[in-house]
């Protein structure tokens, strides 16, 4: 009975010799090298002198001048107020604003229900056509 409870074991041998190489002391010394190295790299202390300005700048006695150009719930495009008939009439004030030796600020404020090729479309026009001082304003508008 005694030899029908054991377990026979097979026992296979693998006669191919292992060629892989152990790089475990490879990697330690690797290690040690790089270790060695950020060691005795000296710290490079560069430094520039700059002669900073002392307090804040003096506010601008000139006011800058504003322009609102506001996007309508029916994607109508409003300059200072006045209703503008088409992007044609945009664009040509977009020109004359561009040509002028300073800028003014063109403030644009679109409706949140305007349409975003509309304002996609004057952003492209003022791009184009060379303003620098333009920026998006009434963004409390989409605040909850």
């Amino acid at each position: 009975m005694n030899r029908n409870l054991r377990k026979k074991r097979r026992v296979v041998v693998d006669a191919a010799p292992v060629v892989d190489i152990n790089t475990t002391p490879l990697i330690d010394v690797m290690l040690v090298l790089l270790i060695m190295l950020i060691i005795t790299i000296p710290v490079q202390l560069h430094s520039v002198n700059l002669n900073m300005p002392t307090g804040n700048p003096p506010p601008s006695e000139v006011k800058p001048v504003v322009l609102r150009l506001d996007i309508d719930a029916t994607s109508a495009v409003l300059w200072d107020g006045e209703v503008l008939p088409d992007r044609g009439e945009v664009e040509r004030r977009m020109a004359e604003v561009a040509a002028l030796p300073v800028q003014p600020e063109v403030h644009l404020r679109p409706d949140r229900r305007a349409r975003y090729e509309t304002v996609a479309a004057v952003l492209a026009s003022a791009q184009r056509i060379g303003l620098t001082k333009i920026g998006i304003v009434g963004s409390e508008q989409f605040v909850k």
